[in-house]
């Protein structure tokens, strides 16, 4: 197998710059055919923005911006340029498209650069239900001609059996699933030995974690994809910082802006896609990251990005799961007794664990427990704090979790 996926990968800058300057002039024309996207960009001469510069002139797009649009233009609020194979929810709610044709997602590019191919049968334990994880991955496995398991979440037990008994030699899910799966299997003395290369993504993979797998014999890389781009960026074999995709223009802009950072500063990712189905210009993920210098060791030569930095909107992801200000705000709002909440996320056993800290003069636990399940869809530790105890610190999420 090729070290690379294709001879993209490996392009000088100049030839990357020129690619550019027609690339993306095209798919500006291409977007301004969608209703939504040709109002939400206005006026702008598509044969003008060929470069980075050019490009930051134009506005950006937000996931609340999508979401206006769908209630009033649905079902994808005119952003979409064809019909697609598929269709699919992420939370807010907010719908996206999904294609059949050949890596569609650009998760072939990752999970080649795993070292995944046609020997493997992957266990792909993203959910197949409503969003579209489970199919990014199985669209990219297709891709590298690896077979696939659609496992989806949950059932360790019978998970830990499956992969046994297929000699499963690959795992695609979130960084702490496989390990649960493993620890499930030695306690039903299965030998899952086979598995020698895990795609991670979904969540932050811990370097302890990481070792854990790899004093296992399992290499494990991580990506960085969402529901409405696909993939973004994703580790190499080098394991220094993420490779920009080659199907997505990535800016890093000072959080709640569209103004470019200084080069390696900490900002917003933005990122325009190059896919014709769904052209998204200037799309804000809401994730912080910094661009790293100079080229990743590996030979890919494309921008590096320091992987996921935490939300520039104090959002975060615990267990996989996206966990937002306004949720809180609605769990304070189903009890008056509650004067203020504070999301915690730590780590304990490899694990994500969310406490919820309320300040109440009294509540009732039992109650409070069934809407944190409702409003944040989590279950988590909640602890009660007197009145005017909490930090004033503006803080309504308080990632603990160490990056480093």
């Amino acid at each position: 197998m090729s070290d690379f996926y294709d001879n993209l990968e490996t392009r000088s800058a100049d030839a990357r710059a020129t690619a550019l300057a027609s690339d993306l002039p095209r798919q500006i024309a291409n977007a301004l055919t969608a209703d939504g996207m040709a109002a939400h960009l206005g006026k702008v001469d598509a044969t003008s923005i060929t470069d980075f510069s050019a490009l930051a002139t134009l506005p950006v797009l937000r996931k609340s911006d999508l979401g206006a649009a769908q209630k009033t233009n649905a079902p994808f609020g005119g952003f979409t340029t064809r019909k697609s194979r598929h269709v699919f929810q992420s939370p807010g709610p907010i719908y996206e498209i999904g294609g059949d044709q050949r890596d569609w997602w650009r998760m072939g590019r990752f999970l080649h650069a795993c070292g995944f191919g046609a020997n493997d049968i992957v266990q792909n334990c993203f959910s197949y239900h409503l969003t579209p994880a489970g199919m990014m991955f199985e669209n990219g496995a297709a891709a590298v001609g690896a077979s696939v398991f659609p496992a989806g979440t949950g059932q360790t037990e019978l998970q830990a059996q499956a992969a046994a008994d297929l000699g499963i030699t690959a795992y695609a899910g979130t960084p702490d699933y496989l390990k649960i799966i493993l620890d499930k299997a030695d306690e039903m003395g299965l030998d899952l030995s086979r598995i020698k290369r895990a795609a991670v993504g979904g969540g932050a993979l811990f370097p302890s974690l990481r070792q854990e797998y790899a004093d296992r014999g399992i290499h494990c890389m991580q990506c960085y994809a969402t529901a409405d781009l696909g993939n973004i960026a994703y580790e190499s074999p080098a394991v220094e910082g993420m490779i920009v995709d080659e199907g997505v223009i990535v800016e890093i802009v000072t959080p709640g802006t569209g103004t470019p950072v200084a080069a390696g500063e900490v900002g917003e990712v933005i990122v325009t896609t190059l896919n014709p189905d769904y052209p998204l210009i200037r799309f804000a993920t809401g994730d912080l990251s910094a661009v790293l210098p100079g080229q990743s060791p590996c030979g890919r030569t494309n921008m590096r990005i320091n992987g996921w930095m935490g939300r520039a909107d104090q959002t975060t992801k615990i267990k996989g799961m996206f966990v937002r200000p306004e949720q809180v705000a609605a769990l304070v709002e189903r009890h008056p007794e509650i004067l203020k909440a504070r999301i915690i996320a730590t780590r304990e056993g490899e694990q994500d664990a969310m406490t919820v800290q309320i300040e109440a003069k009294s509540v009732d636990m039992d109650a409070v427990a069934a809407s944190v399940q409702a409003t944040l869809k989590l279950r988590g530790k909640i602890e009660l704090h007197a009145p005017d105890s909490l930090p004033k610190d503006g803080k309504v999420i308080d990632d603990q979790r160490s990056y480093e």
